[in-house]
């Protein structure tokens, strides 16, 4: 309650400069604004999925959601083939919020992921994402200089991710 009180009113908490500014805002009523939290220098941002996904239509053009230890949290909207590509060095985490997504392998069965399942594709590992079922909206888990088209250069490959 002390930490509260010295953190509304303004003033340090530990070795920390806090302002009322900086340490609240309020979310817009659509569901989905940054709220800035000071916490030991850093800020944390509460991310709607629900808004978040609802602020864009393209397909196979990931946008970054937060970033964590190097990782990238993408969220992105998926319909049709994608290219067949890999990742050198990092493995690619897929979580299907809605729909359902095919990963196809060149080396192995395919994999279909349901709404709440997950698949982690292997570094080195060639794959293609398939949403012929309909739109599928995906989490995607990876490292955060990792392109979407991996080894390959198309023109679905994202050079920068628009931010959430």
């Amino acid at each position: 309650m002390e930490r509260y009180a010295k953190e509304r009113q303004g003033g340090s908490v530990g070795d920390i400069e806090v302002g009322v500014a900086d340490t609240y805002s309020f979310p817009s009523i659509r569901g989905h604004s940054p709220i800035p939290v000071a916490h030991y220098g850093k800020h944390m941002e509460k991310v709607t999925l629900d808004a978040a996904f609802g602020s864009f239509d393209e397909h196979w053009s990931p946008r970054l959601a937060a970033e964590l230890n190097g990782q990238a949290v993408k969220l992105a909207k998926l319909d049709g083939e994608f290219v067949w590509h890999h990742h050198d060095d990092a493995d690619e985490l897929f979580l299907v919020r809605s729909g359902r997504l095919r990963v196809e392998f060149r080396d192995d069965e395919d994999v279909t992921l349901e709404e709440g399942e997950l698949l982690v594709v292997p570094a080195g590992v060639e794959h293609r994402p398939v949403a012929d079922d309909g739109e599928v909206e995906v989490l995607l888990f990876e490292p955060t200089e990792t392109k979407n088209t991996g080894n390959v250069e198309s023109e679905e490959t994202e050079e920068e991710l628009e931010r959430i």
